[in-house]
């Protein structure tokens, strides 16, 4: 009753994402709130050459009280100090998952003017510019972000506010095969979640979470200048967000809901976490987006890289697609994230 009535009246997400970022201000951990039960910041590099793919670097500050997203084996003493980074690219066999308890192991000003997750990463926000610093066991990262003013909202409402910005980046990644210097079009990310989590520090039951249970989100650069952000998500069988973000620095930021995915095909085994649990995974994909009726954007993709585990219950990765933008042929690589609790 909430998806489908009171929550599309509360949301502003779409008239938002048209207007410029104007509230860098609300970009703060909320450690200890009693209103946010949850925040996130994320960097997401789309497109890297061979053999990386894409860079993730994906945080949560405590507990979401969703379905997809909590791994409550991870928790700390108190859920609510319950954090967690995500970092991986396409190469090599490892990448970098870990809890961290935010009273013990984290330095998170409340300006986010620094934020540290143990010695493995450290985010200096400065809008617009922010520093991002890794030392995992695997690789080292280096970037340098510029947000620029196109915002994409994804909620925009009084219990969850979650925008990305388009941004463009240079640095480095530096592991066993050397260094290598990077640069482009990547995204900063930001949100803040209202849950029931807020008020114990056990981790609610999987009856009393937020039933948040199919997540996708995905990006594709088009081309140096203009990025698309393709989102899907369900909560118990209703879809709750299927967009197409568009934008650019040349100045376009629109918003598309004639968005469709299909599943082509999934992978022939699930994909399985370090507790067992099992996930199907998708082999090929088909998104379009349509702007009054004509065919904008289509692709079919491969999902061609390793999985790596800790989005909340999901994966991330990459895929190669082709296809056709504004009638002519695109091809490339994108970033995928998946989450199917179904």
């Amino acid at each position: 009753m909430l998806l489908r009535g009171l929550a599309p009246r509360l949301d502003s997400r779409i008239s938002a994402s048209s207007e410029p970022f104007d509230c860098p201000d609300i970009i703060a951990p909320h450690i200890n709130s009693a209103r946010w039960a949850c925040t996130h910041y994320g960097v997401f590099v789309p497109e890297l050459p061979a053999p990386y793919r894409y860079l993730n670097t994906m945080t949560l500050i405590g507990a979401s009280g969703a379905l997809c997203f909590d791994n409550d084996y991870l928790v700390a003493e108190d859920a609510r100090r319950t954090a967690t980074v995500l970092s991986s690219t396409a190469h090599g066999p490892k990448h970098h998952y870990r809890a961290y308890d935010t009273s013990a192991d984290c330095q998170l000003a409340e300006d986010s003017s620094l934020l540290q997750w143990g010695d493995d990463l450290t985010i200096r926000c400065e809008h617009p510019r922010y520093a991002l610093s890794a030392r995992y066991d695997h690789m080292a990262v280096e970037l340098q972000v510029t947000a620029t003013q196109a915002v994409s909202w994804f909620v925009r409402s009084p219990v969850c506010d979650h925008f990305s910005l388009l941004a463009t980046y240079t640095g480095s990644i530096e592991d066993a095969t050397g260094h290598t210097d990077i640069s482009g079009l990547c995204t900063f990310e930001y949100a803040r979640y209202m849950s029931p989590q807020s008020l114990t520090a056990k981790p609610l039951p999987e009856a009393l979470k937020l039933p948040v249970d199919f997540f996708t989100y995905q990006i594709v650069n088009i081309n140096e200048r203009t990025q698309m952000l393709l989102t899907d998500v369900r909560a118990a069988g209703v879809s709750a967000c299927r967009l197409g973000h568009l934008r650019s620095l040349d100045g376009d930021a629109r918003v598309f809901e004639d968005v469709t995915m299909e599943v082509l095909g999934y992978q022939s085994e699930p994909a399985i976490d370090p507790r067992g649990r099992k996930m199907r995974v998708p082999a090929k994909l088909r998104w379009t987006v349509r702007e009054n009726g004509n065919e904008l954007l289509r692709f079919d993709a491969d999902v061609d890289s390793p999985l790596r585990y800790g989005h909340g219950r999901g994966y991330v990765g990459a895929y190669t697609y082709s296809g056709a933008w504004r009638g002519e042929p695109v091809t490339g690589t994108g970033y995928l994230e998946w989450v199917d609790c179904e």
